[in-house]
């Protein structure tokens, strides 16, 4: 059986373009909903104090033996939908970055928690991956979805938090690769001492 290679990006990947359904937003307190992790533990952020956390949603992780949501050609032609190993394993490299600012990681799809956990352990990753197959966050927030083969599944965002608040929003993510270099610049940017002192916004780093 040939296995796809998922960690890298095709040539020519069609660009997700900004479809502005992301931009209400920024400042918006996160719901106060348990999901379940990959660890075991129960994701919830309403207790969080001040801890800073980056969480990434994603479509889905392909596995490299079996075929990609309606089929590898149309999955690959959708802006916005292949790049999901790539992104995730960029953060796994680049955990210890976020680690020693204090600030968790955690990716989160709409893929049950028994394919998360198989993501994990295949891919390495040092963080937990959160399942949401009931779009439970989507529906609170009004986040951007879209729909393949009937499932429904995040589009690629990224958020940063300060505890439950939602301090920042990159959206689109393109290159899906790219995602945790930008996060960790706009960190760099943006931080005295520890603490975001810009205003709230959203887009990613050098995006109106």
């Amino acid at each position: 059986m040939n296995r796809k290679n998922l960690t890298q990006l095709p040539p020519d990947l069609p660009v997700p373009v900004d479809d502005h359904t992301a931009d209400h937003l920024c400042g918006m307190t996160f719901p106060p909903i348990e999901l379940q992790t990959t660890n075991g533990a129960t994701f919830r952020l309403d207790g969080a104090g001040g801890r800073q956390t980056v969480l990434f949603f994603y479509p889905k992780i392909g596995h490299p033996d079996r075929p990609l949501p309606g089929g590898d050609d149309y999955w690959t032609s959708l802006p916005g939908a292949r790049g999901c190993t790539p992104q995730a394993c960029v953060y796994g490299e680049l955990y210890g970055e976020f680690a020693k600012q204090g600030i968790d990681v955690y990716g989160i799809a709409t893929q049950d928690l028994a394919e998360q956990a198989e993501a994990v352990g295949r891919l390495h990753l040092p963080y937990p991956l959160i399942s949401d197959p009931g779009l439970l966050v989507a529906k609170a927030l009004r986040m951007p979805t879209f729909t393949v083969d009937d499932t429904p599944m995040y589009k690629r965002l990224t958020m940063m938090l300060q505890g439950n608040l939602i301090e920042h929003v990159f959206y689109p993510v393109f290159p899906p690769d790219q995602d945790a270099h930008e996060v960790l610049e706009w960190l760099a940017r943006g931080k005295d001492g520890g603490k975001w002192t810009g205003n709230f916004s959203s887009g990613g780093f050098g995006r109106p």
